[in-house]
């Protein structure tokens, strides 16, 4: 992942309703502080540019693609593993920022909604297929390969490395039987196709290596 260019996506979707670039460079310095703290294995900056790439692949499909992408960018802005509040805390964070700071003509109250929704993976915003994307992008590594997945649990496990065993594996266990018992696990029709199957081959995997 290139820094640089990340940065670069930034500037160009903020400044379209910020032109001072101060307070758009303070902005990308907090992202970057938070999205870099040590505790971020899988929720850091890769994750980010993993779906603003997602968003871009399909966007002609976003009606409000700004807003889907400033939901990414600030979705796991507040990222703790003992809370139960990332998610609100969050909306919180984006919403004080981007009123703060004139970005009067985006919908802040859609990308509030959109990252509110990541909390349970059920879609608030039924309007268009925003929030069904958005959700979608978030879970599509549950849909790669095995070797790719399988990193992805360590990675989460290492943010959770506060639990032990006895604690964390319950817990993962029923996040993903949670994950199966929904009838689908991807809201679109395309990522249905592209990865419903292997994601639910990959959580069955999982849930057995636990067992």
């Amino acid at each position: 992942m290139d820094t640089k260019e990340l940065y670069k996506d930034w500037i160009a979707l903020s400044e379209k309703y910020c032109q001072d670039l101060s307070i758009l460079n303070k902005i990308s310095l907090k992202i970057k502080k938070k999205y870099s703290e040590r505790n971020r294995h899988y929720h850091n900056l890769e994750h980010i540019n993993t779906m603003l790439n997602l968003a871009k692949e399909n966007a002609s499909e976003i009606k409000n693609l700004d807003e889907v992408l400033f939901a990414i960018w600030f979705h796991d802005i507040i990222y703790k593993a003992r809370s139960k509040k990332n998610e609100a805390r969050s909306a919180k964070f984006a919403k004080k920022n981007l009123q703060k700071h004139l970005f009067k003509e985006l919908d802040i109250h859609k990308i509030s909604q959109l990252i509110l929704s990541t909390k349970k993976h059920k879609i608030i915003i039924d309007d268009d297929l925003d929030n069904a994307f958005l959700l979608d992008f978030d879970l599509c590594i549950l849909g790669q390969n095995w070797k790719v997945y399988e990193a992805y649990t360590q990675k989460i496990r290492k943010e959770y490395k506060l639990y032990p065993d006895f604690l964390y594996v319950p817990a993962r266990k029923k996040v993903l039987q949670d994950f199966l018992n929904r009838e689908k696990l991807f809201f679109t029709e395309k990522y249905q196709q592209l990865f419903e199957a292997k994601a639910r081959e990959n959580i069955q995997k999982e849930i057995n290596l636990y067992s």
